[in-house]
C-alpha cells in the first residue's frame, strides 16, 4: 500500500463561478484526511472573458497565464489557510478550465476537448509539483474523457447502502451508480445541470444565478417545451456519454417567450427530469440519490428531482460528504492516482476499452 500523500485539488468548473481548492490526505485507493478548503470567485471581468471562450477550441494562451496565476493565488491562499508551507505538500491536481468538449459520438471516434491551465508554470508559481490535463489519454484513447470522479465517488461511498447514486450538478450534471465494485462503476453526463438556468437568470436579471431557486418557485413548467427536449438525440444515446456545456444552448431559443419564472421553472424541470431518464440505464434501481455540486443548494431542483425519481433524494453534506468541495478534492485523488499510475476512467464510466490511467506531471 502506498503512502499517503498530502495533495491540492484545483476545480474550475462550467459554472465559471470560480476556483475549488481542497487539501486531502490519499494513497490514491481511501482517503485518510480531508482539510481546509478555499473558494475563490472569478472576477466579474476574467468570469466574462472565460464565458466569451466557451465553445471554442484553441489555445488562448494570454487567458491561460491569467487563469493558472489566479490558480497559483488561491494555492498560497489555502496554503497560508492551513498554516503550510510549499514544502509541506507533496502535490498538487489542477484541472484547469474547460472551454471546449466535443466527446466521441461513435465507436472508433476520437474526441477533442481545449482545457486550458499551465502545470509548468503553476509549479514554478507554487514550488509543489503539479499533475494537470487529466482528461487527455482517455479522449485520445476512445473514451469520452468525461466524467473523471466515478473512482473518487467509489473511495467516498464506502460506508453507504448500496447501490447508491451520487449526482452532481455543476454546469452539466453527472451521475455516479455504485454497487460497491470498481470493476461495476458506471458514471455519465445526465444533461444540462444550473448552466442554462444560470445563462438564462443573467440574461433578464443583474444576478448570476437563481439563489435559492426562488425565482423557479414562482415559475409555471411549459410541458410541451420540456417533452419536445427530452427527444434530442443525447437521451437516445446509451452511456457512457459526456457533454459539452453548450449543447443544449437551443433551450434558451426555445423559452425567449416565457417569462423569467417561467423560464427558470422549465429549465430547472428540463435538468431533473434528464436525471430521471438516467435512471434507465443503470442495471438496479438505487436505493437512495445524494445531490452535490451547487444545484444541491436549490430546493426548488431537489423538490423536482424527489419528485421524478420517487426514491430519497438528499445532500450529499447529509452523509459527510463536501458537496461544494468534492470535484476539487477529486482531483487531488486523481492526481495521486496518475502519480501511481492507478486508472482513472473505466470502460463504465468513459467507454475506453479498459481502465486508463492520465494526466502529464510537471515538477516543480
Amino acid at each position: 500500500m502506498f503512502k499517503p500523500l498530502k495533495v491540492i485539488g484545483l476545480m474550475s468548473g462550467t459554472s465559471a463561478d470560480g476556483i475549488d481548492a481542497a487539501l486531502i490526505e490519499t494513497d490514491g485507493h481511501t482517503v485518510s484526511t480531508f482539510g481546509a478548503t478555499h473558494h475563490e470567485p472569478y472576477s466579474t471581468e476574467l468570469r466574462s472573458q472565460i464565458r466569451q471562450a466557451f465553445g471554442k477550441d484553441y489555445h488562448d494562451l494570454a487567458l491561460e497565464k491569467i487563469i493558472t496565476e489566479k490558480h497559483a493565488d488561491v494555492v498560497k491562499k489555502l496554503l497560508k489557510k492551513a498554516n503550510l508551507k510549499p514544502r509541506d505538500v507533496d502535490l498538487i491536481g489542477f484541472h484547469g478550465q474547460t472551454l471546449f468538449h466535443q466527446p466521441p459520438l461513435t465507436k472508433g471516434d476520437v474526441g477533442q476537448a481545449c482545457i486550458i491551465g499551465d502545470g509548468s508554470l503553476l509549479a514554478e508559481l507554487t514550488g509543489i509539483s503539479v499533475v494537470d490535463q487529466l482528461r487527455l489519454n482517455d479522449l485520445a484513447h476512445g473514451g469520452q474523457g468525461a466524467p473523471l470522479v466515478p473512482i473518487f465517488h467509489h473511495a467516498l461511498a464506502h460506508g453507504l447502502d448500496k447501490p447508491v447514486a451520487l449526482l452532481n450538478v455543476g454546469g452539466v450534471a453527472n451521475v455516479t451508480w455504485l454497487n460497491g465494485n470498481e470493476e461495476d462503476l458506471i458514471g455519465f453526463d445526465t444533461g444540462p445541470g444550473n448552466g442554462l438556468i444560470d445563462d438564462w437568470v443573467r440574461s433578464h436579471t443583474n444576478q448570476s444565478w437563481d439563489e435559492g431557486g426562488t425565482i423557479a418557485a414562482k415559475g409555471k413548467v411549459h410541458e410541451g417545451l420540456l417533452r419536445q427536449w427530452l427527444t434530442k438525440p443525447f437521451f437516445e444515446r446509451h452511456p457512457p456519454k459526456s457533454l459539452d456545456r453548450l449543447t443544449f444552448k437551443t433551450c434558451l431559443e426555445d423559452i425567449k417567450g416565457l417569462s423569467l419564472e417561467d423560464g427558470a421553472a422549465t429549465l430547472t424541470a428540463f435538468t431533473a427530469a434528464a436525471v430521471a431518464k438516467a435512471h434507465e440505464h443503470f442495471p438496479e434501481p438505487p436505493l437512495k440519490w445524494l445531490v452535490v455540486g451547487g444545484g444541491a443548494h436549490n430546493p426548488t431542483l431537489m423538490k423536482m428531482l424527489h419528485h421524478t425519481l420517487k426514491v430519497p433524494v438528499q445532500k450529499g453534506a447529509e452523509y459527510g460528504l463536501d458537496g461544494d468541495m468534492l470535484e476539487a478534492q477529486a482531483f487531488g485523488y486523481l492526481a495521486v492516482r496518475s502519480l501511481k499510475n492507478l486508472p482513472l476512467t473505466f470502460p463504465g464510466t468513459t467507454g475506453a476499452s479498459y481502465p486508463l490511467s492520465g494526466g502529464r506531471s510537471c515538477k516543480a
